[in-house]
């Protein structure tokens, strides 16, 4: 199988902008007057630069389930990734949290025209991200560690699909895992290895169909375990609890609530505001970013909406 041609100068993507995440996820507030607003600025001549050493964990505030400490199985279960966003020029550009409940100015993160999605993975469980799948628009998946590996060419067909995303551990081992929703509305796990590589597909169940965006990174509700959510036709977003049991990754869904068909793009990078809860972010149709603050609590899992940005429609893509 063809390589995915969408580097620039071959160099990988972020990793992603390695140097801009890791600024970005270490930020203690710096530059955040202008934090809300993705102010266009041209590419990098010359690219992205090399690869830099990945972000040590930032400070972060005692995790819901420990008052007194945040353990490492916490910081696993509510990890702090970048949001990346690709434009419709293929330019891509990630943004970290900035400390204080925002999101810090955008970074160039590389040439990207022909991704069509993107999952931010962390195998080793500290909380950050050591990997990232990339698919591409000939169908094949790509797995990057650093911009000294090579990629690694995952397989084909996965054009089948009109949803692919990677909210954690939902099989119970370490490695992330992937679930995919093909055009008769059937859900499918692969679960992860560690290395990118996955195992064969397994069925989760049929009926997605009537979902219209999915979401998740972490744990939602504080039991350590992954979750997602999912917006159905109607503007109601749902509760999926993970359960750990790759035979059956979800418990019933519960209701959130409703409205939620004023946004157009739903996503979670984990831990925005840095609390030690998963939280979620929501464009809505002007280009407005809002964040929904994680509660912790499977009833209600999300705190009244902040607006931390604007202008974010610019993006043909928006993952993590």
């Amino acid at each position: 199988m063809a390589h995915l041609k969408v580097r620039t100068s071959g160099r990988t993507l972020s990793r992603f902008a390695v140097a801009a995440i890791a600024a970005a996820l270490v930020a203690t507030g710096a530059g955040a007057a202008s934090a809300s607003v993705p102010v266009p600025v041209p590419v990098r001549a010359g690219g992205i630069g090399p690869a830099h050493p990945l972000p040590k964990m930032p400070a972060r505030a005692p995790h819901i389930r420990s008052l007194t400490a945040t353990s490492a199985a916490d910081i696993a279960a509510d990890p702090v990734f970048p949001l990346l966003g690709i434009d419709n020029s293929g330019d891509a550009w990630a943004y970290g949290p900035d400390g204080i409940g925002g999101l810090t100015p955008r970074e160039a993160a590389g040439s990207l025209p022909s991704v069509t999605n993107n999952a931010f993975v962390d195998n080793n469980a500290d909380g950050y991200l050591d990997g990232q799948w990339e698919w591409a628009n000939d169908g094949t998946l790509h797995y990057f560690v650093d911009a000294n590996t090579p990629d690694k060419v995952i397989g084909g067909g996965w054009n089948i699909y009109d949803t692919e995303l990677s909210p954690g551990n939902l099989g119970g081992a370490q490695g992330y895992d992937v679930i995919a929703r093909d055009s008769a509305g059937v859900l499918w796990l692969y679960l992860g290895y560690g290395d990118g590589t996955v195992t064969s597909r397994i069925k989760v169940g049929g009926g997605w169909e009537v979902y219209t965006q999915l979401a998740g990174k972490g744990d939602l509700d504080g039991d350590g375990k992954a979750d997602i959510v999912a917006r159905d036709t109607a503007g109601v977003l749902w509760f999926y609890k993970g359960t750990g049991n790759y035979n059956a990754p979800f418990a019933p869904r519960t209701r959130i609530g409703a409205g939620w068909n004023m946004f157009n793009r739903i996503v979670s990078t984990g831990d925005v505001d840095l609390d030690g809860r998963t939280d979620l972010l929501a464009r809505d149709t002007n280009g407005g970013l809002w964040l929904y603050k994680g509660s912790g609590l499977a009833a209600d899992p999300y705190e009244t909406r902040v607006q931390i940005g604007s202008n974010y429609n610019l993006y043909r893509l928006m993952t993590s």
